[in-house]
């Protein structure tokens, strides 16, 4: 009976081990899958960095696309690491708007709304500690109302969301994201900091 209970326990510690070994390698052979098919990379793929790319209800080429019917989106991949980079957009009369700042892994490091900004205006400047700390010794009278978000790695990308809630704020939403900027931010006609 003891040798029974003891020759069970070895199959079922065999049986263990050779279901983790099985698993670990089906996850080690699929991580190269999934790392390319994070958000960031992604958003990435939509076209060249510091630009804003509105997204459609069904997912384009990067396989991205907007998941609610009544908030227009854009996404906008950016790299602070030669320099800052200044998010605009003018409120053309919607009801609502937000912003999501993640960095290159996928964390979201900042948010905003048209209920938070001043005015209910779009206008953030992304720069690394170094750099905000060289914006901060001498602020540029241009972003005076700006507000200034540190970004620990240089690379991020940005969500803009536009509420439509009716059809009638449509052309709003389609004016603001259209009009909506994702560049490098010019100080004293300096582009590298």
């Amino acid at each position: 009976m003891i040798r029974r209970f003891f020759t069970g326990l070895a199959f079922a510690v065999a049986a263990g081990l050779v279901g983790a070994a099985l698993l670990h390698l089906i996850i080690v052979l699929a991580l190269p899958h999934f790392s390319e098919n994070d958000a960031y990379t992604r958003v990435l793929k939509e076209g060249e960095t510091q630009r804003f790319y509105r997204l459609t209800e069904t997912a384009d080429r990067a396989g991205l696309s907007k998941d609610d019917p009544f908030v227009e989106t854009a996404v906008c991949g950016f790299d602070v690491s030669e320099g800052p980079v200044r998010l605009t957009a003018e409120n053309t009369g919607l009801p609502f708007w937000s912003l999501g700042i993640y960095d290159g892994a996928s964390n979201e490091v900042f948010s905003i709304n048209d209920r938070t900004s001043p005015g209910g205006m779009l206008d953030v400047v992304i720069a690394t500690p170094t750099q905000m700390t060289m914006l901060r010794k001498s602020l540029p009278t241009g972003i005076s109302q700006s507000i200034l978000v540190e970004s620990q790695s240089g690379e991020g990308y940005a969500v803009l969301r536009a509420l439509t809630p009716q059809a009638s704020f449509s052309e709003a939403a389609t004016q603001f994201l259209k009009n909506a900027d994702c560049g490098a931010f010019q100080w004293r006609g300096r582009s590298r900091f």
